[in-house]
Order: structure tokens, then sequence, then C-alpha cells
């Protein structure tokens, strides 16, 4: 096991991953450095590898993947990822890391967007966007995270070995986020300064396409981790469109003793039966969830005792 293992997810970054590699020996010289490889066309993993990473291969298309593929084969007291861009400051590293061995913490976020990310970043879209999910999820789950969409991140052995990667993109971490918030796991930020790319180096993020799949992955996660308000909402809209559609049928049902609108009374009381499904599904699968995290909890012992051992 690696006492501190550095996780570069890679996809055509030729132009800075020796930069990176070589800033990260200097910031961490303790640790070991993995590159994961994502089908790059050009030469990232033959620099990599002379810059002195590990070099590995993921062949599934997409940061998610890549990122599935670190965590199942790396053991490490300690691990801190980032991307292989340039984007983010080795030397913030070593603080990071020291809050999951010093002070426990599950996942350290590099948190940009308090620094310069705003200043930096010449994509308007890109700021709109972290904001939108960063206030998103905040409200959703009631928490405090400054930065959702960072790629800077530190984890400890028991995060990387319990957090089921279930996106196949850039959602990833949102997920991560997500799933933490979720298990009240320990999360801590660290300021960081955020460059933008140097010149030469492309964005593999699409500003339109991928931040739609992350604003779906938030709307699937918040139906996953939070049932109950998720159905719960949907059973509201349900009644008060029964309701709504239902007073006139009945305010003329009172005047006159008839029902002119009986396909409009049949409509709603189909409606106000989909509400109590609604409500009640949310009911079930909020006590699901509840077993799952009992589970989950089970398991972080079990992981923390094997690692002791």
């Amino acid at each position: 096991m690696d006492k501190t293992a550095v996780l570069i997810p890679c996809f055509n970054e030729a132009v800075t991953i020796e930069k990176v590699i070589r800033d990260f020996k200097k910031a961490l010289p303790e640790a070991t450095i993995y590159v994961y490889d994502n089908n790059s066309t050009d030469d990232t993993a033959t620099i990599a590898r002379k810059a002195g990473a590990i070099v590995r291969n993921e062949y599934q298309q997409g940061k998610g993947n890549v990122i599935r593929r670190m965590f199942r084969e790396i053991d490490a007291e300690a691990y801190i990822m980032a991307d292989g861009d340039d984007t983010y400051p080795a030397e913030y590293a070593r603080e990071m890391i020291d809050k999951v061995v010093t002070r426990q913490a599950d996942m350290v976020v590099g948190d940009r967007l308090s620094s310069t990310y705003f200043d930096e970043n010449k994509r308007a879209f890109h700021n709109f966007g972290n904001s939108l999910v960063r206030k998103s999820i905040n409200v959703m789950f009631k928490s405090n995270i400054k930065d959702i969409m960072t790629g800077y991140r530190a984890f400890s052995y028991q995060f990387v070995k319990t957090f089921p990667v279930l996106s196949k993109g850039f959602e990833i971490e949102t997920e991560m986020t997500i799933h933490a918030i979720d298990k009240n796991l320990s999360v801590e930020n660290v300021v960081i300064e955020y460059r933008d790319r140097p010149d030469g180096s492309e964005s593999k993020l699409n500003t339109y396409s991928d931040g739609f799949k992350v604003l779906m992955t938030i709307l699937r996660l918040f139906r996953n981790y939070k049932p109950l308000a998720y159905f719960g909402i949907a059973a509201m809209i349900l009644a008060i469109v029964s309701i709504a559609f239902f007073i006139p049928v009945f305010s003329e049902y009172l005047k006159t003793g008839r029902v002119p609108h009986f396909p409009t009374m049949i409509a709603c009381g189909f409606v106000m039966i989909a509400a109590i499904q609604s409500f009640f599904a949310g009911l079930i699968l909020e006590n699901i969830k509840q077993k799952n995290r009992q589970d989950f909890e089970m398991r972080i012992i079990e992981i923390q005792n094997w690692n002791k051992g």
C-alpha cells in the first residue's frame, strides 16, 4: 500500500502533463504518481512515463470511467486527485493531504470558486454553470460545499473503497460531493488558486452537453438520496392539480346538484390517486435508503478494520 497516491486522469494532455508530474513530485516527494491515460491520441502516456509516473490505461472513454478504475486498483493511506491540465497548483497538495491524515477528513475539496476561478476562467457559461450547480446542491441537500465541480480533491482510503462510481463522464465530481453529503462523511475545504489552461491546451468539457448531464445527475441523485422529498414534491404538485380542477366541478354540483363535467371529475380522481401513490412510494424508498445507510456504516467499519489489520 502506498503512503500517498497522486491520481491524474488524462486525455490528450501532452502539453502540460510533464510539468504537472514534476510539480507534484516536488510538493509530495513521498507520493507515488499514477497517470491513467484515457485513449489519448497524442504523446501523453509516453511523456508521463518519462517524467517518472506510473502509467496505466482505461479504454472506456470518460472521466468517471477512469476514476472508477483508479479507485479499484490503487491502495493508499491517502489520495490526491488532480487534472493533468496544470490548472491546479500542486503546492496545495500537502495541506489537503494533511487534513486527510491528521484530521481524518474523508474528502478535501480544492475550492477554486472562493479565489481566482471567476477571473482566470474566460468561459462565462462555465462560471454560471458552476455557480448554479453549487447553489442547487447546497439548497437541495442543505449543505455548504464551496466548490462542487472541482477536479482537485483529496480522499481517505475509506472514501475511495466505499464510493460507488456510477457516472461515466465529468459529472463524477457532482456524484462524489452528493455521496459525501448524504453519508455524513467528513468534508473539508481548502481554498486554492486556479489558473486557466496554458496556450495549446484545450478543455475537454463541453459547456452545454456536459452541463446538461451534470444537472440531470443532480436530479437523479436527489431522487435516489432524498426520495421522500422528491416524490413528496411530485405528490404535492399532483394533488394541487387535482384539487384545482375539482373545485369548479364540486362548486357546480353544490349549486345545481349536477355534474356537467363528469370526465374532469374522473380525471381528478385518477390524478389524486397518482399523488397518493407518489407519496407512499417516497415513504417506502426512504425506508430503503435508511437501510442502505446502515449497511454503508457497517461497510465503513469493515474497511477500517481491514485497513488496520
